[in-house]
């Protein structure tokens, strides 16, 4: 494998600066850029472990603390392994820090990222590709939808609310997605029931965009987070299969 170098790197917004963890090859040489989007926990040891796998088969991962308008990660404190059934306030912390992530400032929080690749001399030129899970996800799309031009490639995994009714579900904005996609989703996924996978790749059908969805099976939401109960080893390994064969299709 290849070594890998990480480090702690601040992004100016329009409304701050979000802290940020970039994972990359050691060699310092530029490598396709990858926007790697968290979970409601946050960035924290495991999702560093993630980026840096990535990163250790080619990609320069960066992965933004999207709550940073609240504060410096660790924006909330969680043991080491994430319990809510051990812990009921956990979600009780984490629910207005999702719902404070309005669109409003998702889309321009995108831009700042995807800027700071863009000027990265360890990134390569041309476009970049995005994973992304649990609310993560739901980013990941509505930033293939908002910046076309900059994306070639997203990901979604065990993610939540992707096709709603609501005005500003992320599904609405197939026909601007020009990127490859693929969704992995979780048949034992409460926040994404049956009926928004359906609505979900009729809608990237009908608007024409090249995708893959799959329904794990036996996975819950949250499949991929070895630091929580919902893990499921054969599910990550699987993500992780697709999400590399994605990249190198991409790049």
């Amino acid at each position: 494998m290849t070594d890998v170098q990480g480090t702690e790197v601040d992004i100016r917004t329009e409304d701050g600066v979000a802290d940020a963890y970039l994972a990359h090859p050691a060699d310092g040489r530029p490598r396709p850029g990858v926007l790697f989007y968290q979970d409601a926990f946050g960035l924290r040891p495991h999702l560093r472990s993630m980026a840096d796998r990535l990163a250790a088969a080619g990609y320069t991962v960066l992965v933004p603390n999207v709550f940073y308008r609240l504060g410096r990660t660790p924006v909330v404190e969680l043991p080491e392994f994430i319990d809510p059934s051990v812990d009921p306030t956990i979600w009780e912390r984490l629910m207005p820090m999702v719902s404070s992530l309005t669109p409003d400032q998702i889309e321009p929080d995108a831009g700042a990222y995807l800027r700071w690749l863009a000027d990265s001399p360890l990134v390569a030129d041309g476009p970049v590709a995005l994973t992304g899970y649990c609310m993560g996800a739901r980013l990941s799309l509505l930033t293939a939808a908002a910046y076309p031009d900059r994306v070639a490639a997203a990901a979604g995994f065990h993610g939540a609310g992707l096709a709603t009714d609501e005005p500003t579900s992320p599904h609405l904005g197939a026909p601007n997605i020009t990127a490859e996609l693929y969704f992995g989703h979780a048949d034992k996924d409460r926040a994404l029931p049956p009926e928004q996978i359906a609505r979900f790749e009729e809608a990237l059908t009908a608007a024409g965009v090249r995708h893959t969805c799959e329904v794990y099976q036996d996975a819950q939401h949250g499949y991929t987070q070895a630091d929580t109960p919902a893990y499921n080893h054969e599910a990550d390994e699987r993500h992780w299969a697709a999400l590399l064969d994605l990249l190198k299709r991409t790049f």
